[in-house]
């Protein structure tokens, strides 16, 4: 009977060893920037059981907040302040665009060439449907990143439902363990959820390829806390930070959402100290539009590239904030011409 006790302890020795090798994949990166539904204590969106912790562990959280601001204030007050011409403009431009982009992203463009990144391409609904469930998961703004690298280009290239559905959840398995993230099997799960959604209730006959993700539209009318909600109640997965994410990045592209600034990237504006409420900073680049360099937007009249623009703004504050850049932003916009 010995050698039976033995080979049972063994097993559960190794049952125990891999349990541990699967919560080490989880374990998220030591000095990444945090990403947009992640915090040093984040869970998964929509899993997280509150609970109420003990006082002493209330003063220790409430003693811990002025380092977590002071965190996000990136190298200090700036030597100077620019104008809001200068801060607008540089925002839109290509080297604020490199600035704000991750160091792994940019070595990746220069190993692979003219790849699509959420920082910079631009994307169809569908494409930032997957994004924004991939960067609601409670991973480092770099891991999501990089996971969207890896979907989005070669060998994969989940560019519509279509793609997705054809290549088959192995192959959706297989793209996100290449891109080494983490939550692997869920994500993999969900891209293949999304595209299965989206071809069989969100595309009109027009789109077979089911990027434009155009019946949402039709059958909310425009009306979009409507389109939140439909998108909520048959996409399983993407909660209230999934569909900040997605609307954030689509409203260029779809009318009825323009203006919109979640909460997050609220933050991110004060930070900059730019309005942080949707009419305020739509009017602000309005007025300034004349003495913009907006040659290089996407859209293709003034009215969609003005909209584009506004996102573009977004998109940078975010950028900057999650990368701890925006002391960096605002020094290198008052370098600028005036």
């Amino acid at each position: 009977m010995a050698p039976k006790k033995r080979a049972t302890k063994a097993k559960v020795e190794q049952e125990a060893d891999g349990a541990t090798e699967a919560i080490a994949d989880e374990a998220p990166p030591i000095d990444e920037p945090l990403g947009e539904n992640q915090s040093h204590d984040a869970e998964p969106e929509e899993t997280v059981e509150k609970q109420q912790p003990s006082k002493k562990r209330k003063k220790a959280t409430k003693s811990d907040e002025p380092q977590k601001a002071a965190r996000r204030s990136g190298r200090g007050a700036p030597k100077s302040k620019p104008s809001e011409q200068q801060l607008l403009n540089y925002m839109l431009s290509h080297d604020a665009e490199e600035l704000c982009r991750p160091e792994d992203e940019t070595a990746d463009i220069k190993e692979r060439g003219d790849i699509r990144t959420y920082s910079s391409s631009v994307l169809s609904p569908f494409e930032e449907l997957l994004c924004a469930a991939v960067l609601s998961r409670p991973i480092s703004h770099r891991l999501g990143l990089r996971t969207i690298r890896t979907i989005l280009n070669k060998p994969y290239r989940f560019i519509s439902a279509r793609a997705v559905k054809d290549a088959g959840p192995e192959q959706c398995h297989e793209a996100v363990w290449a891109a080494h993230t983490q939550h692997k099997q869920k994500t993999a799960e969900e891209i293949s959820h999304i595209a299965d959604v989206v071809l069989e209730k969100f595309t009109s006959t027009d789109d077979k390829e089911g990027r434009e993700l155009r019946k949402v539209r039709d059958e909310c009318g425009g009306d979009i806390d409507r389109e939140r909600e439909l998108i909520k109640s048959s996409v399983k997965g993407i909660g209230k930070t999934g569909l900040d994410i997605f609307f954030r990045r689509v409203q260029w592209q779809w009318d009825s959402a323009f203006p919109f600034v979640d909460d997050r990237t609220a933050r991110s504006l004060r930070n900059l100290g730019l309005p942080d409420d949707s009419k305020e900073l739509e009017k602000l680049l309005n007025e300034h539009w004349s003495s913009l360099d907006t040659k290089h937007l996407a859209g293709g009249d003034k009215s969609r590239k003005q909209k584009r623009a506004f996102v573009v703004l977004l998109e940078r504050a975010t950028g900057s904030d999650l990368e701890n850049k925006t002391e960096a932003v605002i020094e290198a916009a008052a370098g600028t011409a005036s």
